[in-house]
């Protein structure tokens, strides 16, 4: 699937956002569903999966995660810290409004799960099938792209304080140990 910004969604008001906090505080803390796997094969390129493998070396098989520069790194080289993405798949509903646009965040693991930084500090670690991802510290934001896709007060939302807070653009992992993630499957915090 190649990505367009479909430009007749209406994006959400900061007040319509903000209507929807305790919903989103609500995700369960200790259990998630994995309700959408996504693949990066290539810039502006998605591929839903119903299931993934990773790997501690090279992210999710067939992402470019490990093949893509960061401007992070001294050497430009993928970001260890940054080989995972993963968003709460409520703001993902509620940002995208209908879950066909849910890849455009670009992010490769959609839960519904309690990503606070209370509930999952960097360090923390998830199990996810046979798989163990741990959260970075390095923040996961809203940029350009995601204004385009999903409107700048959306951004605004989720870089506020209260927004950073909870995570709610999502958080950065690494894969710790390799294995294979279905669709469906419970993301259980360790």
């Amino acid at each position: 699937m190649t990505l367009f910004p479909d430009t007749a969604v209406k994006h959400l008001t900061m007040r319509e956002l903000e209507a929807a906090l305790d919903h989103l505080r609500d995700a369960p803390k200790d259990n998630g569903v994995i309700e959408l796997i996504v693949r990066r094969p290539r810039t502006d390129h998605r591929e839903v999966l119903e299931i993934a493998e990773v790997d501690p070396v090279k992210g999710l098989i067939g992402d470019n995660w490990c093949v893509r520069p960061s401007s992070r790194t001294p050497d430009r080289s993928p970001h260890p810290e940054m080989q995972i993405n993963i968003m709460n798949s409520r703001v993902a509903t509620l940002v995208a409004q209908q879950k066909e646009r849910w890849p455009l965040a670009g992010d490769q693991f959609y839960i519904d799960m309690d990503l606070s930084k209370e509930n999952l500090p960097a360090g923390a670690q998830i199990a996810i099938g046979t798989a163990v991802l741990e959260v970075s510290p390095l923040p996961h934001t809203g940029c350009n792209k995601f204004v385009a896709r999903f409107g700048l007060e959306a951004m605004q939302f989720v870089n506020s304080p209260v927004g950073k807070q909870l995570c709610l653009r999502g958080i950065n992992a690494r894969v710790i140990k390799g294995g294979v993630i279905r669709v469906g499957e419970t993301a259980r915090k360790l």
